[in-house]
């Protein structure tokens, strides 16, 4: 998938495994209890998270 997505075809993946994401991503859509919490770029995604629940999500699953 990683090939794939560098060699510049279009994606929709669904994952938890935020390390794939950082990498290969361009946009995040994150979502909670079915609903989308915050969408942003990857860079401001991992870097500058608006949403309250953005930040204890990145912050229990980036810590592990």
């Amino acid at each position: 998938m990683i090939e794939l997505a560098r060699s510049g075809i279009t994606m929709i993946v669904v994952t938890h495994e935020m390390g794939f994401a950082k990498e290969v991503a361009h946009r995040i859509i994150f979502f909670a209890e079915g609903n989308i919490v915050e969408q942003n770029t990857t860079e401001e995604f991992f870097k500058n998270p608006r949403e309250e629940r953005t930040k204890l999500f990145l912050s229990q699953i980036l810590t592990h």
